[in-house]
């Protein structure tokens, strides 16, 4: 059952927490704001278009891109004021173990933990797609409708090349595909355009196909060729930018899609997929280090909590950037990369743990 002694302890946390973000996030508005406002006014948006088109997918993307650094804050705040205070002292002579006064903490990060796993699959990817088009139109324009060099995997043995492709009009220039048997190829396609009709029906123009069996080779031309490929056109400008702005069940089909067609180089988007599970268990190992460094009164108040605390986010998060990296570049696989900085930190909260519940 949850005491009244619980409730206390919750609410605490969780209103230490939600003040953090209220207050950081202002703060980050304003500058934001500040940077932004030439551009505003250029396109003389009005108070409402900047609040409901931008703002509002800004602060829960933020929010929770710095959730470990607001978590541990307001762990070592507010249990520093109760430590400082000699409540944790008075807890333990009632006779309270350490296990029992972890109980509201981990509550309270279950809480936390299942709103960022909701927010990180759900709520973010729509809202950092809102945030980046709103900026590209506004802002950097950094966005094309123009595909370049693109090479992908359409099934497991086939290839398709185009040189240039136009996203409005829905034709590509210079383009080949390639089929192959293991490692032989068997037949080449190549056209001067491409144009796609719906349903994956695509119309090669002006065409040369070339059938290669044994040391033989079949050519054939024609001025028009329909085909089914299994690709649409949006596939073509799918970066590993996009992985943010997919749903969990979107980036889970996206993935599925493409190991069906042999396609590799999914790092990007197997890193996203574990971070959306490893982010939100942060929450409990942020707590466990923020109640272990922080429940024994010390002489000179919070102070030196708190710094050892941002100490310790700043290198959890940069671990976790890091570790990242190396995933993306293939050197390490992505659940290791992601969930490295979990395991350490993990491993140090334990450590910290024996040692203040003896």
């Amino acid at each position: 059952m949850i005491k009244r002694l619980d409730w206390y302890i919750i609410k605490k946390f969780l209103g230490t927490f939600f003040f953090s973000i209220i207050l950081i996030l202002s703060i980050a508005i304003v500058f934001d704001l500040t940077e932004k406002m030439d551009d505003f006014y250029e396109y003389q948006l009005s108070v409402k278009e900047i609040i409901l088109e931008y703002y509002i997918h800004f602060v829960p993307y933020y929010m929770n891109m710095f959730a470990p650094l607001f978590i541990f804050i307001s762990v070592i705040f507010f249990t520093s004021k109760l430590a400082g205070n000699s409540e944790i002292i008075a807890m333990m002579a009632s006779g309270m173990s350490f296990n029992r006064l972890m109980r509201p903490y981990l509550l309270s990060a279950t809480l936390l933990c299942l709103l960022f796993y909701w927010m990180s699959g759900y709520i973010i990817p729509p809202a950092s797609g809102k945030l980046l088009e709103f900026t590209d139109k506004y802002v950097d324009h950094f966005t094309t409708d123009n595909a370049r060099k693109v090479q992908i995997r359409v099934e497991p043995q086939t290839i398709l090349y185009i040189e240039t492709f136009r996203q409005n009009s829905k034709i590509g220039y210079r383009v080949s595909l390639d089929h192959y048997e293991g490692k032989n190829l068997t037949s080449r396609i190549s056209a001067d355009r491409i144009r796609y009709d719906s349903a994956y029906h695509w119309h090669l123009e002006n065409y040369t196909r070339r059938d290669f069996v044994g040391m033989r080779e079949y050519l054939s031309k024609g001025e028009r060729l329909d085909t089914i490929i299994p690709i649409r056109p949006d596939e073509l400008f799918v970066t590993a930018e996009f992985a943010q702005q997919m749903t969990n069940p979107e980036l889970k089909a996206y993935m599925e899609r493409q190991k069906a067609r042999g396609a590799g180089n999914l790092q990007a988007f197997e890193t996203e997929w574990w971070k959306r599970w490893a982010s939100p268990i942060g929450a409990f190992i942020m707590t466990l280090l923020g109640v272990t460094l922080s429940c024994k009164k010390v002489r000179g108040g919070m102070g030196k909590n708190l710094g050892i605390g941002i100490t310790l986010t700043a290198g959890y998060i940069l671990f976790s950037t890091i570790s990242t990296t190396f995933s993306v570049r293939g050197v390490m696989s992505p659940f290791m990369s992601v969930w490295l900085p979990n395991f350490v930190f993990l491993f140090i909260g334990v450590v910290l743990y024996f040692r203040v519940r003896r």
